[in-house]
């Protein structure tokens, strides 16, 4: 059975947020496809992270750069570096992520950055080669349902926009195949006009999850 990941970023919750919406939206979609999906959703700003501070960057840096044991830690060193393995191992386990997440000046919540760092883990979702660095999650798609305030899409203020970028980059440092994203923007410049925008990226994210649950995954 295939496992979908629902990853929202948005204080607002699903009654509010316009994007959460929108992604309930392809999630009933992809429900369609694949009635047999597993769905588990997380809210970033209610889970427990460990952040990158100076003890989890002393400890990946004692059992990655300097060749160390895990017994060679400190004892909160082994607290948030167990930590963070376990996130990512739980991250692995799934072969489909929706990520949900408003644009806050020019990028993501902050909240996104910090679920991420903890997802980049030698051995677990990437290993350095002779060739640079390689993604370990081959064979699992992801796919950004994100809303804007502004214009950015072929607008001057698109190459300012980071957080669908950075997202997309690190989805495929991990080597995850990344679909194109579903962008709600103008809600904030256009608000008269949010109803009607949200439900024209309604219909996109419903067509884009049949798209994202059709194509194979590697269970």
């Amino acid at each position: 059975m295939a496992k979908l990941l629902y990853i929202s970023a948005n204080p607002k919750g699903p009654e509010k947020s316009k994007g959460m919406q929108i992604g309930e939206a392809f999630l009933q979609s992809f429900s369609e496809e694949q009635p047999d999906i597993e769905i588990k959703r997380i809210d970033l700003f209610q889970l427990d992270m460990v952040r990158m501070d100076a003890e989890l960057i002393s400890a990946r840096g004692k059992l990655a750069g300097y060749g160390m044991s895990f017994e060679d830690l400190t004892d909160q060193e082994k607290s948030k570096i167990i930590k963070m393995h376990a996130l990512a191992e739980e991250f692995i386990k799934y072969d489909y992520f929706v990520f949900v997440t408003p644009l806050w000046n020019l990028s993501s919540p902050a909240v996104l950055k910090t679920f991420l760092d903890n997802l980049f883990v030698t051995g677990k979702t990437f290993v350095h080669t002779a060739n640079g660095p390689k993604g370990l999650l081959e064979g699992k798609t992801a796919i950004h349902i994100q809303t804007r305030g502004g214009l950015y899409t072929g607008m001057p203020m698109a190459e300012l926009e980071s957080g669908d970028r950075y997202l997309k980059i690190a989805l495929r440092f991990m080597g995850i195949r990344v679909l194109d994203s579903v962008i709600a923007e103008g809600l904030d410049a256009f608000p008269k006009k949010a109803p009607e925008i949200v439900e024209e990226t309604k219909a996109r994210a419903i067509i884009a999850a049949k798209e994202m649950a059709r194509k194979p995954v590697v269970i």
